[in-house]
C-alpha cells in the first residue's frame, strides 16, 4: 500500500511536501479550487523544486475552468522540474465550480479534453473546438526543453457514478475516490468490475482513496476538539453536498436529521441567489461556527478516517483488500503537524511525534 498526502494548498505547501517525503509518503495531491486555496501550478512548481522522490498529483483539474492546451502544457511544464513524478488527475467538478455556483461538467467533456491532452503529449497535430470552431493545434516546438513530454504523464480520473467508473475503466490510467461513507470497499470492487468489464487487466488499475480523519489517542472522543479541527471539514462537506443538491430521496436515513438542520441553516445565508459561497467557505479547511454544533462524532467516524492507529491500520488493510493502491490523508490547513502522527499510523515511522499538551 502507498500513502499519500492531500493538500488546500498555499505557496508555500512545498515545505508540508518536503517533509511527507522525508517521512515516506510516496504521494501528494494539490487540490485546483480558485477562489478557495492557492494557484495548484504555483504549489506544484514549488513543491517539484524542493522534492526528489514524491509524486505530485493534481486532485483534480476540471476541463471547464483550464482549456485543455493549457492543461497539457501546465502538466508537461511541471514534468520538466520533477520528470516522471507527474500526475494528472481530472473530474468533472465539485469545490472548484460549485464556488462559483456551477454544477458538475457533463462526462463528454472530460473525454474530450482527456483526448487533447494525450494527443499534445504525444506529439501529434489535433484538432480542438474553441469558440464555435474546430482549429488545429499542437506543441509547436517539444525539442527545445521548455517543457517535458518524453516522460509519461498518466491520467486519473476522480469518479463516483456508474457511467463515470465506465470512463475511467475506458481512458484513464487510475481513479481517484473520496472517503465519505462505508462504501468505499463496495466502490473500489466495482471500479475494478468496470475496469475488466472494459476489457483491462486489473493489475493495471490504479486506485486511490482520499480521505480526511484524526489519529485519536487512547479514549480521545471522535468529537473531541482535535477531530474536529483535522476531521470534520469532511463531514461538514458531506452536508454541503446533500443540501445543495437538495433531493430529499438521496438523504441517507441515518443522515435525514442532521440533514433537516443543516438545510434550514443554508436556507438561512444570503443572499438568497448566491447561497454557495457561505455555504462553500471553508470547505475541506475548518468548520464554520455555525455548521459545527451539527458535526457529531458519529457523523465523524461514518465520514472519515477518525480513529486510534490500531483501528486506522485495520480500516487500511479492509481498503487494501478491497483492491486500493493508495490512501491519501488530506491535511487541513493550520494542522500539518499531524502528519507525524499519520506516518506513524501508517507504519511508516517507528513512534508518533509526541503530542503538544
Amino acid at each position: 500500500m502507498d500513502y499519500g498526502i492531500a493538500l488546500v494548498q498555499s505557496a508555500n505547501s512545498w515545505k508540508t511536501v518536503k517533509r511527507a517525503e522525508e517521512l515516506g509518503f510516496s504521494h501528494a495531491w494539490f487540490y485546483d479550487s480558485q477562489l478557495l486555496c492557492a494557484d495548484i501550478y504555483v504549489a506544484m512548481a514549488a513543491a517539484a523544486v524542493n522534492t526528489s522522490r514524491i509524486k505530485l498529483g493534481a486532485g483534480v483539474l476540471i476541463p471547464s475552468n483550464r482549456i485543455a492546451p493549457v492543461t497539457a502544457n501546465g502538466m508537461a511544464s511541471l514534468n520538466q522540474l520533477a520528470p516522471g513524478r507527474i500526475i494528472c488527475g481530472l473530474g468533472t467538478g465539485f469545490t472548484g465550480r460549485r464556488t462559483m455556483g456551477l454544477k458538475a461538467q457533463k462526462l463528454e467533456h472530460l473525454r474530450e479534453h482527456t483526448r487533447i491532452i494525450r494527443a499534445l503529449w504525444r506529439g501529434e497535430l489535433t484538432e480542438w473546438e474553441f469558440e464555435n470552431k474546430r482549429r488545429k493545434i499542437k506543441f509547436l516546438d517539444p525539442d527545445a526543453g521548455l517543457y517535458n513530454t518524453k516522460d509519461p504523464i498518466p491520467v486519473h480520473f476522480s469518479a463516483f457514478g456508474p457511467k463515470a467508473r465506465a470512463l475511467t475503466a475506458e481512458l484513464a490510467d487510475g481513479w481517484c475516490n473520496f472517503m465519505t461513507s462505508s462504501l468505499i470497499n463496495d466502490q473500489a470492487r466495482e471500479m475494478t468490475d468496470s475496469w475488466r468489464s472494459a476489457g483491462r487487466d486489473t493489475k493495471a488499475l490504479y486506485m486511490t482513496c482520499f480521505a480526511m480523519g484524526c489519529v485519536l489517542a487512547e479514549g480521545e472522543a471522535a468529537d473531541s476538539g482535535r477531530a474536529k479541527a483535522q476531521a470534520g471539514p469532511i463531514a461538514a462537506c458531506v452536508l454541503h453536498w446533500l443540501v445543495e443538491d437538495g433531493d430529499d430521496s438521496a438523504v441517507p436515513p441515518h443522515l435525514k436529521p442532521l440533514y433537516d438542520e443543516y438545510r434550514k441553516l443554508f436556507l438561512s445565508y444570503h443572499p438568497a441567489d448566491a447561497r454557495y459561497l457561505t455555504l462553500h467557505k471553508g470547505h475541506l479547511m475548518y468548520l464554520r461556527p455555525d455548521e459545527a454544533p451539527l458535526v457529531t462524532g458519529d457523523l465523524i467516524r461514518g465520514t472519515s478516517l477518525t480513529g486510534t492507529a490500531a483501528e486506522i491500520r485495520t480500516q487500511v488493510t479492509a481498503m487494501q483488500t478491497a483492491g486500493y493502491n493508495q490512501v491519501a490523508i488530506q491535511l487541513a490547513p493550520g494542522h500539518e503537524e499531524a502528519l507525524e502522527e499519520w506516518a506513524h499510523a501508517f507504519g511508516l515511522t517507528s513512534s508518533p511525534k509526541q503530542r503538544a499538551a
